[in-house]
């Protein structure tokens, strides 16, 4: 049987499209199902009897096993190849959510969903590689731009579609409507995926349970600190996490494919893209977890006010997102990240002067100059980091892009906690003050990157 061809420079259209299309339904099913789970909880809760405490497990459970299994299944797609695991990835979801839609507790419940977060590691973990063998280098930082346009729709359209569902329907619809959509996103991913070059090396079983060991303890630990749980049992679970992170590091040191991107991480370039994204992750996190807490303690805004406020935000990401994917291709992504981080820091601390006498406009274009800001940065440092390593590392770079995001977002989430938690009346106000600081010093790393044009595209390899 002939090998297929691995085109160095991306796909040949009308084919580019189609693959674009498969990638981007994959990546909806799994961001959106993290956005509407967190409006169902309430109604979860309630149809099962549980309390409000019990229910996040199931938002948790889900974050969870993406974590643990982002590098593993990045590693496994330079093994096997990136569309099978997208193509496993996506049939493991579809069967999750038909398990989540027959559950009948909270424990088989927050089972399903560990089953379903696997699925959506396994889409996640290389979807930045499968972007990058579908577009030809010269594109690549308009396809980022189109793939993070897709991301902020679905984060954007949840709360919407799990609102609508929930207004007709019980929860178990928002996990069946899952399945249809499932089933086409496997088939298309079956002939419409690139291939990509494949390494002759076993998995790592060692390096895969220290990985899953050390994410998994710390974002465990770290998410029981930002809810408030015991601080014994945080900084425990914290604490073996970087334990286990330590170890890792000393095991995977050797390797010359490290299943955690050593080797990736001694180049300045993508080492400082992937701080960066860690602290506007950071930064993004805070203001989002603090954003209810202020529009509707300190304003007096009611819910349903407070999600449509929100919403200019991911709208001013769509909009800037493919934008600045666009000149990345042409322009430094240390230029057009540090442009992105400052208009994000002067939005955030424009948040931070808002007052009980702001108007809705007052608070919609604050919203949208973050959106804006965040959405430009983001584009070109996610280029940068897939640019950066090399074809047959394409996957790891796409692992530690997931990776940095979800460590981002955690210790977002426990700062803020550790505001509200030291100081009730003016942590929020605090919040976005440190995280416009954070974005500033982002903006900072962003332009110590500045450097010349990527090189041109490798020739045409063969699969392995």
């Amino acid at each position: 049987m002939t090998s297929p061809i691995v085109a160095a420079d991306g796909l040949p259209t009308p084919r580019r499209y189609w693959a674009m299309v498969s990638i981007g339904l994959g990546i909806t099913l799994a961001v959106l199902d993290g956005a509407i789970a967190n409006v169902a909880l309430p109604s979860i809760a309630q149809d099962m009897q549980a309390s409000a405490a019990a229910s996040i497990w199931i938002v948790n459970a889900y974050q969870i096993a993406i974590v643990v299994a982002l590098l593993p299944l990045a590693s496994v797609g330079e093994i096997v190849g990136y569309r099978r695991v997208s193509q496993v990835g996506l049939a493991v979801f579809t069967l999750a959510s038909i398990a989540c839609a027959l559950s009948d507790s909270i424990l088989t419940l927050s089972l399903a969903r560990v089953l379903q977060g696997f699925g959506a590691a396994g889409i996640m973990s290389v979807n930045g590689a499968l972007v990058r063998f579908t577009y030809p280098q010269r594109l690549l930082g308009r396809a980022v731009g189109i793939n993070a346009v897709i991301v902020s729709m679905a984060a954007a359209a949840g709360p919407t579609i799990a609102s609508a569902i929930l207004s007709v329907g019980e929860w178990r619809w928002l996990f069946s409507l899952n399945i249809p959509l499932g089933v086409l996103a496997v088939s298309m991913a079956g002939f419409t995926l690139p291939h990509n070059p494949l390494q002759k090396r076993r998995l790592n079983i060692v390096g895969a349970l220290l990985s899953a060991a050390a994410f998994g303890f710390l974002i465990t630990g770290m998410q029981a600190l930002a809810h408030g749980e015991a601080s014994i049992v945080g900084f425990g679970l914290t604490g073996l996490g970087l334990a286990a992170g330590v170890l890792l590091v000393r095991h995977e040191k050797p390797s010359k494919t490290p299943l955690i991107p050593l080797d990736l991480l001694a180049r300045p370039m993508f080492a400082l893209s992937v701080a960066t994204s860690i602290i506007s992750f950071t930064a993004q996190m805070m203001a989002f977890v603090a954003l209810p807490f202020f529009l509707q303690g300190s304003l007096g805004l009611s819910a349903v006010q407070t999600g449509l406020l929100m919403t200019p935000w991911p709208l001013g990401t769509m909009f800037a997102a493919p934008i600045a994917g666009a000149l990345s291709d042409r322009y430094s992504a240390g230029v057009l990240g540090a442009v992105g981080l400052t208009l994000f820091a002067c939005g955030l601390m424009a948040l931070s002067l808002l007052n009980a006498e702001a108007s809705h406009f007052d608070i919609v274009w604050r919203m949208a100059l973050c959106g804006v800001g965040f959405g430009f940065f983001q584009s070109p440092n996610n280029r940068a980091m897939l640019s950066e390593a090399p074809r047959e590392r394409a996957g790891a770079a796409g692992g530690a892009l997931g990776t940095a995001r979800v460590l981002g977002q955690s210790m977002g989430a426990v700062v803020v906690a550790f505001l509200l938690a030291t100081a009730p009346q003016t942590g929020v106000g605090h919040g976005f003050q440190i995280a416009a600081v954070a974005a500033l010093f982002g903006a900072v790393m962003s332009g110590s990157r500045i450097r010349r044009r990527p090189a041109e595209p490798e020739k045409e390899i063969e699969a392995v």
